[in-house]
């Protein structure tokens, strides 16, 4: 037996019943490094035993965390049932809008977790072209759409192609209070309400008991209001009532689902390090960025249905990682970047350079072995063939050049196989932020850049109210931003006015230096 292949049998963990296989003899450790790590390993163990057993682990928020207990009893639940009818009645058509059509779409507001695990989902189960199927091809489901940003061009591009009388709108904010969502609620309203459309009677709420949603869904009379949990957050929840509604309006199996993710929990509760992929996957992360995220994480999924599995990993990595401050409030400034493509398209976009340049990543190479179609080429090959030589040939190139990789692999892809992955990267998240000592589960880098965007708006109510005054009045940003009373913020005042311009509020010339803006 060659060397490669004694280490690979040596640090593969596989998982007989369903297929599932890690093999992370492609990252450059020794067993000494390994063995050094038993005390973070015990650390860890009890970490995430605390989080199990109802502790508060996000203490920043005084929260518990509590998506790996709570999807354990999820299926038996009454919230389960209530999500599954109301599905059912919108898929049969017994439950119809305001004007006695079915649903035949539905249109989901959220953004960042509440849209990134339903987009992963829909993708990887129903696949690219879901909604050019028929109502026959669909069995019933409905097609789906989403908005996840405060961008009016995705906005319009929804308007362009929905039916506003046979669309469900499923709103989705734990506190109500997130902008962007409210902002695509409202213009929804106003876009329904120019048709002399009741809004309600054709949305649902996903959202906190309580909040301001919740109670703006009660007050428009909305479809229902689903509870959502506070100790589930936005990039853990897609095993919870955030990923359920979007899949039972669209047919997928969710209780299927949520068995894949009680599976790999098993796998990453087992004791012994060795034995438990979330815990060695973990472990090379740490290896190999030496604690501190030193290399880049690059994810490439050789399925074309999981090409969204970089963005998903993306934000629960990086917003579970990435922070400031550790749990004793040092400076630690942590985390680990994400990127990716999909195999074998990697190999004609950025794998040249992850074979011939920067040596700062390791990657992770996931395959589906089953084909979703046989497709033979004429040559003793089929499709499905060739795209595992390119994924093997990719490694072994790689490896040849000492570069650091992991394999993933999954039998077959299906509902169960996807929950699996997710909770796999779920566990190994946690597991990693006991290892470096900080908090997974809030997001306070966020919190800032909401309130720097809150006075990024005042100014430009400052702005709004001071034009109304000066009706053909010409000069520089500086000069705007003085009559303002800011002017220490001449630049932002500047990126304002320029944008008001390219919207008609104003007008814009650059003279060669700078810009000049007229008042109308």
């Amino acid at each position: 037996m060659s060397d490669w292949a004694e280490r690979c049998a040596r640090y593969t963990i596989t998982d007989g019943s369903t297929g599932f296989e890690l093999n992370y003899a492609g990252m450059n450790f020794a067993e000494d490094e390994l063995a050094a790590m038993e005390p973070l390993f015990a650390r860890a163990k009890e970490g995430i035993a605390a989080i199990e057993r109802g502790e508060i682990k996000n203490p920043d928020e005084k929260r518990k965390v509590t998506h790996f207990t709570d999807r354990i009893a999820y299926c038996k639940s009454p919230l389960f049932a209530q999500v599954e009818e109301f599905a059912r009645k919108v898929r049969e058509g017994s439950l119809k809008g305001s004007t006695g059509k079915p649903f035949t779409a539905v249109a989901v507001n959220g953004i960042g977790g509440s849209a990134l695990g339903p987009q992963l989902l829909q993708f990887a189960v129903n696949g690219p072209y879901w909604n050019e199927l028929s109502a026959e091809q669909r069995k019933g489901g409905l097609k789906i759409y989403f908005l996840d940003n405060t961008d009016s061009a995705e906005f319009a591009d929804l308007c362009q192609v929905m039916d506003p009388e046979t669309t469900l709108h499923l709103v989705v904010s734990k506190s109500g209070g997130t902008q962007e969502t409210k902002n695509n609620m409202t213009a929804m309203e106003n876009f329904y309400a120019a048709r002399g459309l009741d809004f309600g009677r054709h949305a649902a709420a996903v959202t906190m008991p309580g909040s301001k949603l919740d109670k703006h869904a009660a007050e428009k009379g909305f479809l229902a209001s689903f509870e959502m949990a506070d100790s589930i957050g936005g990039r853990t929840s897609e095993s919870a009532i955030v990923g359920h509604v979007p899949a039972a309006l669209t047919g997928i199996d969710f209780e299927r689902f949520i068995a894949g993710f009680l599976h790999m929990d098993e796998l990453t509760r087992r004791p012994d390090p060795r034995s438990n992929p979330a815990m060695m996957l973990s472990a090379m992360w740490y290896i190999a960025g030496r604690g501190r995220g030193d290399r880049n994480m690059v994810i490439v999924p050789y399925s074309d249905r999981l090409v969204l599995l970089s963005r998903y990993l993306q934000q629960l990595v990086m917003e579970s990682l990435g922070k400031e401050l550790d749990l004793v409030g040092k400076v630690c400034h942590q985390g680990l970047n994400v990127f990716g493509n999909k195999g074998g398209t990697d190999a004609h976009a950025f794998i040249q350079q992850l074979n011939d340049g920067r040596d700062d990543f390791f990657a992770t190479f996931i395959e589906v072995l089953r084909d979703a179609q046989r497709i033979e080429l004429g040559d003793g090959n089929t499709m499905g063939d060739y795209l595992h030589g390119f994924c093997a040939g990719l490694t072994a190139a790689l490896r040849n050049k000492k570069r650091q990789t992991i394999t993933v692999r999954i039998g077959q892809l299906t509902v169960f196989e996807l929950g699996m992955l997710i909770a796999l990267y779920e566990r190994a998240v946690a597991i990693y932020a006991e290892f470096i000592g900080i908090n997974a589960f809030h997001q306070p880098g966020v919190q800032a850049y909401k309130l720097a965007a809150t006075g990024e708006l005042q100014l430009k109510a400052k702005l709004d109210t001071v034009l109304k005054g000066l009706s053909g009045f010409r000069g520089t940003a500086a000069d705007f931003a003085a009559k303002a009373g800011v002017p220490e913020q001449a630049a932002e005042t500047c990126s304002w006015l320029r944008r008001m311009a390219a919207n008609g509020a104003v007008k814009a010339e650059f003279d060669g230096k700078e810009w000049i803006f007229s008042c109308f």
